[in-house]
């Protein structure tokens, strides 16, 4: 059995009801009980009893997300989500850079007396800490300049900014933030399948993967950059798809 969207989003969100000045519109989305008049929801099509939320010419009604187009909200909302996640990471991620470099030489002090402690203990064993991969990496990171651990720092809060408001404006369905997501997610891919190509792993793979279909999924269903008409194609089918819901509402109302 499938997931009934509208039943589930008018559970969560509540009911539409609208009163097209069309008198046949309105008579056909209009019921009398014996517990007062009741007006057929927009998104899944059942009668709530009360006044209607709004009025007005047909093509005027509010703007329901229901059937392909609900589905295509809960995909953006998924995308947004996994943004925030991921701007958040990056967050905690850019603040442990900015400590290290804030307390990089008591790092490595502290670092270089434990390695003078265990030395003797290593020798005992025949390892040479001097020459140990493990060693000479941590050696190497705290090497690293203040200034660089810096820059870092403000790259990845700069990345995880982009991310964070990628996620809001997806979660609000605002076009801008379309364009954002596709320009920003398209902009990173060649630099995952560079690490792909230097290590391949099903996380790898996977968020790759999942950013391809987002920038083809976004591009194609939001007409982006003139595909499939464009802008005026999308405004025009957000505009008449407000008139489509009250004719296929009221449609339905007459053949019950």
């Amino acid at each position: 059995m499938g997931i009934d969207w509208d039943r589930r989003a008018c559970a969560r969100r509540g009911h539409v009801t609208y009163a097209p000045r069309e008198e046949k519109l309105r008579e056909r989305l209009r019921a009398v009980t014996a517990l007062g008049e009741a007006w057929r929801c927009l998104r899944c099509g059942d009668f709530v009893l009360g006044a209607p939320h709004g009025s007005g010419p047909a093509d005027a009604a509010p703007l329901v997300p229901r059937g392909k187009a609900l589905r295509d909200l809960f995909v953006l909302r998924f995308l947004a989500v996994e943004r925030v996640i991921r701007g958040l990471f990056i967050v905690l991620v850019a603040a442990a850079v900015w400590k290290f470099s804030n307390s990089q030489d008591a790092v490595r002090r502290l670092f270089d007396e434990y390695l003078d402690v265990f030395r003797p203990v290593a020798v005992h064993f025949h390892y040479d800490l001097d020459h140990s991969p493990v060693v000479g990496s941590i050696q190497k990171s705290s090497g690293y300049r203040h200034s660089a651990l810096l820059l870092v720092a403000a790259a990845l809060s700069a990345y995880a900014l982009i991310e964070i408001v990628e996620g809001v404006g997806l979660w609000r369905a605002k076009r801008w933030a379309e364009y954002l997501t596709v320009v920003a997610t398209a902009a990173f891919l060649p630099l995952e399948v560079y690490e792909l190509t230097e290590k391949v792993s099903w996380l790898r793979i996977a968020t790759f993967v999942l950013n391809v279909l987002a920038v083809l999924y976004i591009l194609l269903a939001k007409r982006l950059f003139g595909l499939r008409g464009g802008r005026a194609a999308f405004e025009a089918e957000r505009h008449s798809a407000s008139l489509w819901e009250v004719r296929t509402m009221a449609g339905t109302a007459r053949t019950r």
